[in-house]
Formats: C-alpha cells, structure tokens, sequence
C-alpha cells in the first residue's frame, strides 16, 4: 500500500528546505524528496554574504546542511532520492521514487532552476571559484577585477552593468555582432566606460585552478577563426536558465520560458493541491533568500489549501 502524506515537497533547494520547515512546525510531517544532488544551485557557492542573519560568510553547503537539520528537528522527514515521476490526475496525487510510491494531499515542487552552460569541463571545476552565474550573489568578490561576462541578451547586459560597481573592467563576449538585449539595456552597456565588448567572440576555455581561481580564458573570433587568451580573474555565464520542469511539463500550465504558472495571489499552480516555490516560477530575482520566501508561502498555501478540506 502506497504511503500517503498530507505534504510531498520535490526539491530541497532554499525554497524546498523553507517550505518543509513551516509545513513541520504546522504539523503536516512533510516528506521531501530532495534528490541524489540535493541542495540547488548553493551547492556551487563558496562564500554566501547575503542572506540576512550571517553576519560572516557561510557557504553555501554549509547552509544547506543547517536548512536542512532545521527543517528535519521539526520532523521533516528527509529522503536523499529523486522523484521519478508525478501523476496529477487525481488526487491523492502520486509520486514515484525508485520502488516507492507516495500518495500526496498536496504536492510542493521545488526543483529549481539550472544555469545554462557553455559545455566545458573547466564550468564545473571553477564553479564557484572565478565561474559564477549570478553576479548579483558575487560581484563583491570581484572588487577591482578585471571579468568576463558571457552573452548578448538582456539577462547578460544587466549582469555587465551591475559587475561595473566592483569590477574595474568588465568585458562582454558574445557570439553574435550585436546584442538580442532590448534597445534600452544594450544603450546602458555600451554607454558605460567600464564595459567593452567582443564581438563574434566565444569562449572556448577557462584557465586557472580550485585554489587560485580564475586566470583567464582562450577565446576564438568566428570572423577570423583565430583563437587566443585573455588575462581575467572572473567568467560570469549570462546566457540563460532552464527551469527544472520535466517532471510536470505535459500536466501544469507552464509560461512561454517553461517556468510553472502560479496564481497572482500565491503559490497555487494550475492544478488544485499543487503549489511550486523558488526559482523553478521565479525567472527574475533567483535568490536564495527570495526562494526562502516564497517555500513559506507555499507551505503556508499548502496548510491553508488541507485546512479548507477538513
């Protein structure tokens, strides 16, 4: 017979650990299925400095290992496995998990968002030291640093302007001869004297190591089909995140990026029962802190959504 849980929360993420430790301390005994890789995107950040309450830099394993003892001495029972599929039709929904199926009141997605990369193995082994994807989580550490910034669209010129209030020289290396970015974020780029561009330009290294960081990277112009390196202490990715939706894509409503819809009001996806919180409807803030808040509205919806049943 299939376990039945009021609570199932996919993801163990910020949004997912926040949302298992109200649904707790409510009593709803929420089961989460953090994955084989849990804790999201903070698992690739060395130092955080910007979740209030720190006041020296924790990072970001170790937070999640603190989010996560929180949430379990509430007891959230926590189950390093991944979900392997959701069925929505009917409630009490269904969650597979290798051999175990679960029966959920109400279902919780927090499976996040992941970076978009360039596919080289030197992404993954300086992730976090010099690779970044989120400037606004490290600019800081790049005071008077000389950073690349990877991408033409808007995502990427917004990251190049706010890198020019620490960087000394930021430079933008994109593919194409002009920018995708809207009129007004390219003007805003290309008028800042911080910022210079390489055009028809891709990456196709990144020198340096675990421990001293980012050195610099080989890039090679198309038009001239020569490559070459560049000295730099930094490589922000700036071109684009895929929401973690494969589980549900073909049952909730999902918006032109793939992102899961949620009602205006909360965290309420198009199926009722369902909720989804953190980065996976969030394509703007992608914080860890903004993720938090909305795991509290999700449970908080979930608890209110059981209640009105009862």
């Amino acid at each position: 017979m299939a376990d039945e849980r009021q609570v199932i929360i996919i993801g163990a993420g910020p949004a997912g650990l926040t949302a298992a430790l109200y649904a707790a301390r409510n009593a709803l005994e929420p089961l989460v299925l953090e994955g084989n890789e849990p804790g999201g995107q903070l698992m690739t950040t060395t130092d955080v400095e910007n979740f209030p309450g720190f006041e020296e830099p924790i990072t970001g394993p170790d937070m999640i290992q603190n989010m996560r003892r929180q949430a379990e001495r509430f007891g959230a029972e926590l189950v390093t496995r991944d979900a392997d599929s959701v069925e929505l039709s009917q409630r009490p929904f269904e969650v597979t998990a290798g051999n175990d199926t679960y029966l959920a009141r109400s279902l919780i997605l927090a499976t996040g968002a992941r970076a978009r990369l360039l596919g080289l193995d030197a992404e993954q082994r300086l992730m976090g030291h010099g690779v970044s994807v989120c400037a606004t989580c490290d600019g800081p550490f790049f005071r008077d640093k000389h950073v690349l910034v990877v991408g033409g669209g808007d995502g990427a010129m917004e990251e190049a302007t706010f890198l020019t209030k620490f960087a000394r020289q930021v430079t933008v290396v994109h593919r194409r001869d002009e920018l995708r970015a809207s009129d007004i974020m390219a003007q805003r780029a290309l008028d800042n004297p911080t910022i210079d561009f390489l055009w028809s330009h891709v990456v196709t290294d990144i020198l340096g190591d675990e421990q001293d960081g980012v050195k610099g990277a080989k890039v090679k112009d198309l038009e001239a089909d020569e490559e070459r390196e560049i000295e730099c202490q930094g490589v922000f990715l700036a071109i684009g995140h895929i929401p973690n939706t494969q589980l549900v894509a073909e049952q909730l409503a999902l918006d032109e990026k793939g992102y899961i819809v949620v009602s205006g009001d909360d965290t309420a996806a198009s199926i009722e029962g369902v909720f989804a919180v953190g980065d996976v409807v969030d394509h703007r803030y992608r914080q860890a802190v903004t993720a938090a808040g909305t795991g509290c509205m999700g449970a908080l919806d979930a608890q209110h959504f059981l209640e009105s049943e009862s």
